[in-house]
């Protein structure tokens, strides 16, 4: 009876060659077809170098912070658990670190892009529209959803809540003066301080923007805040030194409002 098995031959030289040409060409197709590409590794940052690298908070200035790339907010919010490396770039240079607490409250900020294990996130440093990069190690951060977004309107004068697009609420409020004009652009809510100092508000709502006419303001950093007033004077007026000015109900529903919100202001 004849065999099936039949032992089938080896390929001849020029043959196997063709046959490692041709796996080439499918590796350089899939490349071409949407392969992933390898995202880089974080810099490693040893510990001394860690205690030399400035604080991104409200009192410094980062010359070196990438800007805001103005990517649609992801609705995410990082809070880091200890002092959380921030880069200027994907797999870039070390330029800050993030620490865990802001002001006396829980840093919170905001992703605005995303890039496989890493975030942008904007920063609460001078200058404005500051952001960094920074590797989202679940050993060192903590991520949550924060749909929540405040929107000023310095021309209308207006203040609105809204949650997942939905408006909470829509308030007058006060802006700054001409000379010191409440800065227009992205930030967020920075912290939530209950006032032992002044009267006129038993909360301030730190921004992560600051005056770009003081640098300085009552012995801080001209950090810009949302607080209300004694009266209802400030209602539709520029009459702040840049902070921006609520009525109570306005305070009432913002005190709500997660650390990390975007906060717009046009």
């Amino acid at each position: 009876m004849e065999s099936c098995d039949v032992a089938h031959p080896r390929p001849r030289k020029r043959n196997r060659a063709r046959i490692r040409g041709f796996a080439a060409l499918i590796v350089l197709l899939a490349a071409g077809c949407g392969a992933d590409p390898v995202t880089p590794v974080p810099a490693a940052v040893g510990q001394e170098d860690l205690t030399l690298l400035p604080e991104a908070t409200t009192f410094g200035t980062l010359a070196d912070a990438a800007k805001d790339s103005g990517a649609a907010a992801t609705g995410k919010v990082v809070h880091p658990k200890d002092d959380l490396v921030v880069y200027q770039s994907v797999g870039g240079k070390a330029v800050a670190k993030l620490p865990s607490v802001q002001v006396g409250s829980p840093t919170w900020v905001p992703v605005i892009a995303e890039q496989g294990p890493w975030a942008e996130i904007l920063l609460p440093t001078r200058p404005n529209a500051s952001a960094g990069w920074v590797h989202l190690d679940p050993a060192r951060v903590e991520i949550a959803q924060n749909d929540y977004t405040i929107n000023v309107d310095r021309a209308a004068f207006s203040l609105e809540v809204t949650r997942s697009g939905e408006s909470l609420g829509k308030w007058t409020i006060g802006t700054g003066k001409p000379e010191y004009p409440t800065p227009k652009g992205r930030a967020f809510l920075l912290a939530s301080i209950e006032e032992t100092v002044n009267e006129y508000s038993p909360i301030v709502l730190p921004l992560s923007a600051h005056s770009e006419s003081h640098e300085t303001f009552g012995g801080g950093p001209g950090t810009v805040g949302i607080h209300t007033w004694p009266n209802d004077s400030f209602q539709g007026q520029a009459n702040s030194d840049g902070c921006i000015r609520v009525p109570k109900a306005a305070l009432d529903e913002l005190v709500k409002v997660p650390l990390g919100a975007i906060v717009n202001i046009v």
